[in-house]
């Protein structure tokens, strides 16, 4: 006698799940943002509201968006909510810590810049000139504003190297590195030679992106990161004569 398999059926909130993680993960819903309304999202999807509302509480239960009373849908923190815990808040003020950030950098930014040369595509690139534009655009403004116009700068760079984990890492640490760079830009931005050299660091940058040429945009990010590190050196040792001098000459 012929045993007749039963067919699986897939629930439409099933699918309608497996949709949305996809689009957390490709990085198309950031950490901590928040989701579009259910009628949008039932709109998008060609769903019913029930069956969107049914995912969505699938989501929830894995961990993976929260809803708030009133306020909408939100992608869970996730890598963002660990670096932000005291230890990682200690390492972003901590002195010491800035030279480890600069290193960790290094490897960072130069396979985003890597990656974006090799699978940016025209709109990638077009929007990382758009965000180097912006970067010129704020030059005189004050330091955290700079600071987060380079962390953007930055992170369109990661998303156009299509690595989602790349991209999720820079965005989970994106307080992080962006207080590195406004501490670092403290001390740069005193000297207008450092400001203008580190234009021409960024647009070596940008240029190698463009022509993708990957293993120059990788090399450019490394030689921009190592000038800022010998210059912050630099600056240290002279900050540290000149207090000695002072100290020697008190009465």
């Amino acid at each position: 006698m012929n045993t007749i398999e039963r067919i699986a059926h897939t629930k439409l909130s099933d699918m309608i799940v497996t949709q949305m993680e996809s689009m957390i993960v490709d990085g198309t819903w950031a950490a901590g943002e928040r989701l579009p309304s259910e009628r949008e999202l039932a709109a998008r999807f060609a769903v019913s509201r029930p069956s969107l509302r049914e995912a969505i509480q699938k989501l929830e239960a894995k961990g993976l968006v929260t809803r708030k009373q009133g306020g909408g849908t939100y992608v869970r923190g996730g890598l963002a909510t660990e670096v932000t815990d005291p230890l990682f808040e200690l390492l972003a003020r901590h002195p010491e810590s800035q030279f480890d950030l600069l290193e960790f950098r290094h490897a960072l930014e130069g396979v985003s810049a890597f990656y974006a040369a090799m699978r940016g595509t025209d709109t990638d690139l077009q929007r990382i000139e758009a965000t180097f534009a912006a970067l010129q655009e704020v030059r005189q403004a004050e330091v955290a504003a700079q600071a987060d116009a380079l962390m953007m700068f930055y992170t369109t760079i990661a998303e156009a190297s299509h690595n989602v984990v790349l991209l999720h890492l820079v965005r989970g640490m994106r307080g992080l590195l962006q207080e590195n760079m406004r501490r670092n830009l403290e001390v740069l931005l005193e000297r207008s030679d450092i400001r203008d050299q580190l234009h021409v660091h960024r647009k070596a940058i940008v240029d190698a992106i463009c022509a993708r040429e990957p293993e120059q945009a990788r090399d450019a990010c490394h030689e921009h990161l190592a000038y800022i590190e010998r210059t912050l050196l630099q600056i240290n040792r002279e900050h540290t004569r000149l207090q000695r001098s002072l100290r020697r000459n008190e009465p």
